[in-house]
């Protein structure tokens, strides 16, 4: 009976407390899917005339690296339900051609097209592509709302603006990049705000036969530093 009564004793000691996992709220995972050259560029992958804010002359840069290998890469992160959160430019480029998207030859329309768009704009006052909803408010304060809703994980592409206030108001979880070969000099950068310090750890990574580095890296903490 003695040790019947201890055992108890002991379970009860060491029994989880749940209230504090009850109490969490769970946030939804924020990624940003990032084309990047490797000095750090991500203006205008797509084509020249994509953006050419500041005289940029290099639209397209990815362009002659993309091959069935990374169509692979980008239906594995994008053929599963998520929401988009995307700045005023990236969302006109992509109400403009997704729409109305072949299925059969753009795979990737179909997930689009889908998804709930959170378009972040102090400029538009409608968004005409279906499930589009316009931030225009307290930006930060309403992302932040958002990631304590339930839904799937939120993927920002493109929208190098919106990018670094997002940085600014820590709401990041995950980076999945895409390096390519080329350096271009100069453009907007993944990494323009400069007092943002993070450390990362790599879950994921892959090369493309073009040379293409794909690496998803996870939000670690704060940056460690030491000496040799």
């Amino acid at each position: 009976m003695a040790d019947a009564l201890l055992f108890i004793r002991i379970v009860e000691c060491n029994k989880p407390d749940f209230s504090e996992t009850i109490n969490r709220k769970v946030m939804r995972k924020l990624v940003i899917l990032s084309f990047m050259t490797l000095d750090g560029v991500m203006q205008a992958p797509g084509g020249p005339e994509e953006d050419t804010t500041g005289g940029f002359r290099y639209g397209g840069w990815s362009f002659p690296f993309f091959d069935d290998f990374m169509g692979q890469v980008m239906m594995e992160q994008m053929g599963h339900d998520y929401d988009l959160l995307l700045g005023r430019k990236t969302y006109e480029i992509f109400a403009a051609f997704w729409p109305t998207a072949d299925a059969e030859k753009e795979p990737g329309a179909i997930s689009l097209n889908r998804a709930r768009k959170y378009v972040v704009t102090k400029t538009l006052k409608k968004a005409d592509w279906n499930n589009s909803i316009i931030i225009n408010g307290n930006v930060t304060d309403e992302i932040r709302k958002l990631k304590e809703t339930e839904g799937p994980e939120i993927q920002v592409h493109g929208s190098t603006n919106l990018i670094q206030t997002l940085w600014k108001a820590d709401l990041v979880d995950e980076l999945w990049l895409k390096i390519f070969p080329v350096t271009v000099g100069q453009g907007k950068r993944l990494f323009e705000n400069e007092r943002f310090a993070s450390g990362f750890e790599l879950i994921d990574s892959k090369t493309s036969p073009g040379g293409v580095i794909v690496a998803n890296y996870k939000r670690s903490g704060e940056v460690k530093t030491g000496s040799f």
